[in-house]
């Protein structure tokens, strides 16, 4: 009998697989993917501060993150070295520009654009300006929109927005795929 049978019955190895199927209808088996059933315990936030064997407690003591006393002027010297980077490289409103790949692994096509926005994007995680440009070609992410906030207006993925390290400033035209510099 299948139901009473014990897995001590069975010669196993070790390493050995077991596959176990279960039989039952659907609407029968127990869903154990879905958490929202479960009875779950939250501490609140005032009690969790006020323990001392919790990781916030340990980032207190050891001063890390925002507790850390120079971490205002670790973040003031990266902006400073943003803003730094784009006067270095002559970033500013409707200049043409090329983007950088960021990695060796990017797509090697050349995409060139016009700057349309410099500053500050809360939506997108960290400090600092972004830069951002209207793309030629439509090979962006976005429209000049990030999560429901408009930055600049562009056609649909001809937007990207990128740190100051990824934009060269140039005179880059348009590129023509169509034009040749030779003649046949």
């Amino acid at each position: 009998n299948e139901d009473n049978t014990q897995l001590a019955a069975f010669t196993l190895q070790s390493y050995a697989e077991l596959h176990v199927a279960d039989t039952r209808p659907a609407g029968l088996r127990t869903n154990y993917t879905d958490v929202s059933s479960v009875e779950k315990y939250e501490m609140p936030p005032d009690e969790y501060e006020s323990r001392t064997d919790s990781v916030l407690h340990w980032k207190k003591t050891h001063q890390l993150g925002r507790f850390d006393p120079n971490a205002p002027s670790i973040e003031q010297q990266k902006v400073a070295g943003i803003e730094r980077e784009i006067e270095e490289r002559g970033i500013k409103l409707n200049a043409r520009c090329r983007l950088l790949a960021a990695n060796q692994t990017e797509s090697s096509i050349e995409r060139r654009g016009t700057v349309k926005f410099v500053g500050a994007v809360p939506e997108i995680p960290g400090i600092g300006a972004w830069i951002g440009i209207a793309l030629d070609e439509p090979t962006g992410k976005n429209d000049g929109t990030v999560k429901g906030t408009r930055y600049f207006q562009c056609g649909a993925n001809c937007g990207v927005i990128v740190r100051p390290e990824r934009v060269e400033i140039g005179n880059f035209d348009v590129i023509d795929e169509f034009g040749s510099d030779e003649e046949f």
